[in-house]
């Protein structure tokens, strides 16, 4: 029975991921509800996303949604940033990255609402002066913390006049680049329970192929509502975690 509700989590979780970030939101909690210790839960949330995250990129690559330059652009940039996170994650106390986190989400929040991007451009990523930065400054966020990156990324795409599916598509290759490496360091420590980790990633790849399809069907006037919704919810959700 918890095989079938860690699978069902791992759908739900990626389904909602894969459309608007966020879906650490489900996951995380649900598996410490169930008594997973939370170096197993974070561990198996890791491993389940590099493989569904790899999985959903390449339904939109063939799909001719994006690029495997883009991608290959994305990867260094995410990767640095959650190398750099993850070295200086030691030196920020817990309450700091709640307040980062917190700041960073209600800024997305409102400028949802100022800015006129809207998922209807039609941009290819390419690394620039005013997307590289921003798209390092997350993967330091990931590294160090992590709620919301996928919701933050998304915002950025659309700052950059990309188009929703292709920026699902970098999304996932992004989380796909920052999941790995601490994927690799929580197996080599021993802290996965694998056939919970099991149940949970086929759960996750079948969240992504099902959030990917929903994806390539949503309108863009559909999307920053949708991302506004899983902002509040964030930014909700890590207040009372703070608390």
């Amino acid at each position: 029975m918890e095989l079938i509700t860690l699978f069902l989590i791992g759908t739900v979780a990626t389904t909602l991921g894969t459309l608007a970030g966020g879906g650490g939101l489900i996951s995380l909690p649900a598996m410490l509800a169930l008594g997973m210790p939370v170096h197993s839960a974070i561990g198996a949330n890791k491993v389940s996303n590099t493989i569904s995250s790899l999985s959903s990129f390449l339904v939109v690559y063939r799909q001719k949604g994006v690029t495997m330059k883009e991608g290959l652009k994305v990867i260094p940039v995410s990767l640095a940033g959650g190398v750099t996170g993850g070295l200086i994650a030691a030196s920020i106390s817990a309450d700091l990255m709640y307040k980062v986190a917190i700041g960073l989400l209600v800024f997305a929040f409102v400028f949802s609402f100022i800015g006129k991007a809207d998922f209807s451009g039609h941009d290819s990523f390419k690394l620039s002066k005013k997307g590289t930065p921003l798209l390092y400054g997350i993967g330091i966020y990931d590294g160090v913390f992590g709620p919301g990156q996928g919701t933050l990324m998304l915002y950025l795409f659309s700052y950059l006049n990309i188009a929703y599916y292709r920026a699902v598509g970098l999304v996932r290759v992004a989380t796909f680049s920052s999941c790995f490496g601490a994927a690799i360091s929580y197996i080599s420590t021993g802290k996965i329970i694998w056939p919970l980790t099991i149940a949970l990633l086929l759960g996750s790849v079948t969240g992504a192929q099902a959030g990917v399809r929903l994806a390539g069907k949503l309108k863009p006037k559909h999307v920053k509502p949708l991302l506004r919704v899983v902002t509040v919810a964030l930014i909700i959700h890590i207040i009372i975690d703070n608390l």
